[in-house]
């Protein structure tokens, strides 16, 4: 698959991904999660997704095994979302930074600093 096509899937996945954890599934374990990157493999059947735990050791284990058990339903909802000839498996692993800043906040940044400012 082309890199280009790649990411622009991952980037679609991640979002749908991120809906779907952040507002419609109903497990206690998984809501301090937050999806934060999306590695989809260029023939596109295996995505690795990368999130983000609040809370000590045991409660982001805990929130990584939910998304584990809950990866049959994640992928068919990805199914119904997008059109996608293969679905990728989901394999979750837990970032790496705990300091991971939302990534709506990091967009927000760079827009601020793209921004040309009036000059006076």
């Amino acid at each position: 698959m082309d890199e280009r096509r790649t990411l622009r899937v991952s980037e679609a996945v991640r979002e749908e991904l991120s809906e779907i954890i952040g507002f419609e599934m109903d497990d206690p374990r998984v809501l301090e999660a937050e999806v934060t990157e999306v590695y989809v493999s260029p023939d596109s059947r295996h995505a690795t997704v990368k999130i983000a735990c609040r809370g000590d050791e045991k409660k982001q284990n805990h929130a990584i095994a939910a998304l584990e058990h809950a990866a049959g339903y994640l992928r068919r909802e990805l199914a119904f979302r997008l059109a996608l000839r293969h679905v990728p498996e989901l394999h979750f692993e837990r970032d790496k930074n705990p300091e991971v800043e939302s990534r709506v906040d990091f967009l927000l940044r760079r827009a601020r600093r793209s921004k040309p400012r009036e000059e006076s």
